[in-house]
């Protein structure tokens, strides 16, 4: 099999960038044509590998693409999951090249979508694609990539429920995470959860000359600011009530594991190009990105942006926001815990709207299961070491539901970096990852297998 790998490495990576051209973005309308085109592709690749009952589901947003090989139905079925839309490219101006024109540059493909989702699904794609060439897939596979996961996943849930029997399966894998470094292997036994939120603050019925009015009637955005800033006391800890009652607090030994995974602050804050972190204090940096919670500002507007001045006090502003979630908090309850407190500390001089968007649940995989440990063993065998347990600091809203409504584990085997820019301006996926990915997941497929069989 590792030779058919290595034959086709150039044809893997030729389809993968076509992908890369298709600006499947989810969240803006103007792309749906452009998502449904990536469907599409998926669906051709899934068929040009020799899956069978391949299929478009049409859902009330983006459709999701399914196939699957059933070669014996005495043998375990590892379902395959994964996201052929992207997030929005702006600022496209912060690009050092077309974001959906991928280019290669010291052995990194640099596109939206590279590595988030695009490039590490369609490693699955290519890993059964080699294992039915050679005739050596050792078990049943179902593969499920769908079209929103960007935008909270919302028409998957309903398809999940409905869909329990053609989904069934025994484990389900993904590839939507990272390793430590490319000689550090690494597996993801938790994400975060997610509450998001719109919030809007309005003052007079319209907008106002700055001088006329200025100093007598509310500033929205500045009232807004003051109200976000409002949010975390000077210790970076969230002051919104309750916010931390259900929080899941990790016992000193369990940190002190945590802690010990390979990490250089000052390699961490060069890449960044910062002075120094920020975060919640008596926590490290691995434990802010990882066991605690957050709330962010994710955009904020209002007023006059244009070029020049415009003096004006603006009648609206407006900011997204969101918080991500450790074990036990929910994000319904977290949603409620916010908008109840941001409408009760604004000032009389405005009125206040939070609206919600999406969100998902906080997920940890047990390391002692047979799932976790043919991921291990993959990996190990790969690398040639064993792989660190980490936590991740991401969320995959569908993990939680896909527990609950199929009652099977997800196992997180990711093969991207931090340095992939996920989410902004000049995301990449390295090559040597691309192929690790297809080279490895034959391995689980081996390994779990043979653990199921006891």
């Amino acid at each position: 099999m590792n030779s058919y790998i290595e034959t086709n490495k150039g044809r893997f990576l030729s389809e993968l960038l076509d992908l890369l051209r298709i600006p499947s973005v989810s969240a803006d309308p103007a792309f749906n044509a452009d998502t449904r085109r990536a469907a599409v592709f998926v669906r051709d690749s899934l068929a040009a590998a020799g899956l069978d009952e391949v299929e478009i589901c049409e859902t009330a947003g983006h459709p999701i693409v399914f196939g699957q090989k059933m070669i014996d139905p005495a043998l375990p079925t590892i379902l395959v999951y994964g996201h052929y839309d992207v997030q929005p490219a702006d600022p496209y101006e912060l690009w050092n090249s077309p974001p959906f024109e991928p280019v290669i540059i010291n052995e990194r493909i640099f596109a939206r979508g590279a590595c988030d989702d695009k490039g590490q699904f369609y490693m699955h794609i290519k890993a059964v694609e080699a294992m039915l060439a050679t005739n050596s897939l050792p078990c049943n596979v179902k593969i499920m990539i769908e079209g929103e996961e960007e935008v909270g996943s919302d028409n998957l849930g309903a398809f999940v429920i409905q869909n329990r029997e053609k989904l069934r399966a025994d484990v389900i894998l993904i590839s939507d995470t990272s390793i430590i470094a490319n000689d550090v292997p690494s597996i993801e036994t938790g994400l975060r959860g997610l509450s998001y939120v719109e919030v809007e603050v309005t003052g007079a019925n319209r907008d106002l000359h700055s001088g006329v009015y200025g100093g007598a009637v509310a500033n929205p955005i500045n009232v807004l600011c003051d109200m976000i800033a409002s949010l975390k006391d000077e210790d970076g800890r969230i002051m919104i009530p309750g916010f931390y009652d259900k929080v899941e607090n990790l016992t000193a030994a369990q940190r002190k594991a945590m802690n010990e995974a390979p990490f250089s602050l000052e390699d961490y804050k060069a890449d960044l190009q910062i002075d120094d972190v920020m975060g919640e204090t008596n926590y490290t940096t691995i434990e802010r990105t990882s066991i605690r919670p957050t709330l962010d500002v994710n955009g904020i507007w209002g007023g006059y942006t244009g070029q020049g001045a415009k003096t004006v006090l603006p009648s609206k502003a407006s900011a997204k926001i969101s918080m991500r979630l450790v074990p036990h908090q929910t994000p319904d309850e977290i949603t409620e815990l916010f908008s109840n407190h941001f409408r009760a500390i604004a000032p009389a001089g405005v009125r206040v709207q939070v609206r919600p968007h999406h969100g998902g649940l906080p997920y940890v995989t047990p390391t002692d299961s047979l799932e976790y440990q043919a991921a291990h063993r993959a990996m190990e065998e790969s690398w040639g070491k064993a792989p660190i347990p980490t936590r991740g600091g991401g969320s995959i809203p569908i993990v939680a539901l896909f527990e609950q409504q199929l009652g099977i584990k997800s196992i997180l085997m990711g093969f991207g970096l931090d340095i992939d820019a996920l989410h902004s301006p000049n995301e990449s996926y390295g090559l040597f990852n691309f192929y690790k990915g297809i080279e490895t997941i034959p391995l689980f497929f081996k390994h779990y297998a043979a653990l199921k069989k006891g």
